[in-house]
């Protein structure tokens, strides 16, 4: 697909994105004022409408913990992951007793336009990884480890970690984040049906995943 055509594509998707933020952004919003008025020990009796997005993505979807950045991700990504939880493909341990039960009432509809919504948001870096271990994890992401079977993540998410369609943006993830979900890839568990990454994260040691997480959580 030329360039020309994926900046028409993205040009249209802003344009969606505004106007889906103006449909939903005010219930988003007032449900993250209501989410941030409860503590919380209130756990299961809190309302299911308090247990949304914002209550562990954060208002501007930025992520906190182990609940990954929302903000500036490929939509459709999210959309994809969003039916994976419902139908329990995604199926790692944060997903089974966190986001399983948050999206089982959630229509195609609804998703998509959180999708649309969360991607139009300014994505922010995490920040968060080892300086020092950066440049090895750069070198790992554009060339891979030929010697040791590890392919290089540049070709399918993009020189700048930027994802494209249904594939992520990694750029700015929490390094905290990054290297659970590799780690629990090469464990076996999955993101969707067919994705390559439990495959591809078998041949991560625990020093590759360091340096990826770390150097990908200081991209823009």
């Amino acid at each position: 697909m030329s360039a020309a055509i994926l900046n028409i594509a993205d040009e249209c998707m802003r344009r969606e994105g505004l106007r889906v933020m103006k449909r939903i952004g005010l219930k988003i919003a007032i449900l993250a004022i209501v989410a941030s008025a409860v503590p919380a020990w209130a756990g299961e009796s809190g309302s299911a409408s308090i247990r949304n997005c914002t209550w562990c993505h954060g208002t501007s979807g930025q992520g906190y913990m182990v609940a990954p950045r929302l903000a500036g991700q490929r939509p459709q990504y999210i959309a994809e992951q969003l039916r994976s939880l419902r139908e329990h493909t995604r199926d790692n341990p944060f997903s089974r007793q966190y986001m399983w039960g948050a999206v089982a009432a959630l229509g195609p509809r609804e998703a998509r336009d959180l999708a649309i919504y969360f991607a139009a948001l300014h994505p922010k870096a995490a920040n968060d990884g080892n300086r020092d271990l950066a440049d090895r994890g750069r070198t790992i992401y554009l060339e891979g480890i030929p010697e040791a079977n590890i392919v290089s993540c540049y070709a399918c998410h993009g020189p700048n970690a930027e994802g494209v369609r249904g594939i992520p943006r990694l750029g700015g993830l929490a390094y905290f984040y990054l290297k659970g979900r590799l780690e629990q890839w090469g464990e076996g568990y999955h993101s969707e049906r067919d994705s390559p990454m439990p495959m591809v994260a078998t041949h991560l040691g625990p020093d590759e995943i360091e340096a990826l997480a770390s150097y990908l959580s200081f991209v823009k």
